[in-house]
C-alpha cells in the first residue's frame, strides 16, 4: 500500500505542473470554510482520539465559544500560552519523523537529481554548518497547526519558494521522509539566537495546504521572543529545522510546542 501511495503522490500527482495542483488544492481547501464542515469536528476528534483535556487547551481564532468551520478548528489557537522552562523548545507539534547532523545526512533523489538535505532551506542552506541538527515534524491534520519561535532572537532572513505539493505522510517515504520538503512549496524564516547562532526554519506545504501565513511580527529585522507564532498552516504541512542545538528526543517521537527541544 505504501507503494502505491508513493507512487500516486509523485508519479502521477506530482508530475502534474505546479500551478495545476496549487489550483486543485485551492478549491479543495475552500470547502473547509464552508459552514456545514463544523459538523465533521466532533467525529474527527473521536476517530483521532482527541479528548477533552487537549481541546481545551485551545479556542477558535476569531474568538467565538464554537468552531465555525473545520478550517476554523483546524486554526484553532491556545486559550493561554504554553509555559516555556527551556532555553529551546519544538516550534510545533507533531511526528518526528527525521533527524540527524546535517553533515551525515544521506543526499535524497529529487526527480534524478541527488540533493543536499540543505537544498531545503533554499538559498540560506550553503551557510548552514555541517555540524547543525537536522529536525522534520509531519504534523498530522489532528494536530495544532501553528509554529513557534524555537528560540529568542532576530529574524535575519525570509524567503518563499514555491514548488510542488505531494503528498508530506512520512510513511509513504519510509527510506527519504524529507523528500517532500525538497519538492513543496515552502516559507523558510532565519532566526539569529541571542548568542549569535542560526536557526532555520522551513515551513513546508502539501495538497489541500490553502497557504502558509506568517504574523505581522515576523519581518526581517524584528525582534521575537521564544513561543512567539512564527507562521500558521491552513491545512497540511510539514516543519524542518536546522539547529546549532542538538535534540534527545528520539526519532518517531510525537513533540508539543514549548516543550524542551
Amino acid at each position: 500500500m505504501t507503494s502505491v501511495y508513493r507512487f500516486l503522490s509523485l508519479s502521477v500527482w506530482g508530475s502534474l505542473p505546479s500551478n495545476i495542483q496549487r489550483k486543485v488544492s485551492k478549491y479543495y481547501s475552500q470547502v473547509y470554510n464552508k459552514s456545514f464542515t463544523k459538523y465533521i469536528i466532533k467525529p474527527y476528534c473521536r476517530l483521532n482520539r482527541l479528548d477533552e483535556v487537549y481541546l481545551n487547551q485551545f479556542r477558535s481564532e476569531t474568538g467565538s465559544v464554537n468552531y465555525s468551520s473545520f478550517q476554523d478548528f483546524f486554526t484553532r489557537v491556545y486559550k493561554t500560552r504554553p509555559k516555556i522552562s527551556s532555553e529551546y523548545i519544538w516550534p510545533c507539534e507533531g511526528l518526528l519523523c527525521d533527524k540527524g547532523k546535517v553533515g551525515e545526512l544521506p543526499a535524497i533523489n529529487v526527480k534524478g537529481d541527488k540533493k543536499n538535505i540543505k537544498a531545503i532551506f533554499g538559498k540560506q542552506g550553503c551557510n548552514i554548518p555541517n555540524t547543525h541538527y537536522f529536525t522534520n515534524v509531519f504534523l498530522h491534520n489532528n494536530n495544532y497547526h501553528r509554529i513557534h519561535a524555537p528560540v529568542s532572537g532576530t529574524v535575519k532572513y525570509i524567503e518563499h519558494i514555491p514548488g510542488d505539493l505531494v503528498i508530506l505522510r512520512p510513511w509513504v517515504y519510509k527510506h527519504d521522509p524529507s523528500l517532500p520538503a525538497m519538492r513543496n512549496e515552502r516559507v523558510n524564516v532565519t532566526i539569529e539566537d541571542i548568542s549569535g547562532r542560526y536557526w532555520y526554519l522551513s515551513i513546508v506545504g502539501g495538497p489541500a495546504v490553502g497557504t502558509i501565513e506568517l504574523p505581522q511580527v515576523v519581518r526581517k529585522g524584528n525582534s521575537i521572543t521564544i513561543g512567539d507564532e512564527v507562521g500558521k498552516f491552513l491545512l497540511g504541512s510539514t516543519l524542518c529545522m536546522a539547529s546549532p542545538q542538538p535534540t534527545d528526543t528520539p526519532n518517531n517521537s510525537q513533540v508539543v510546542v514549548a516543550q524542551k527541544y
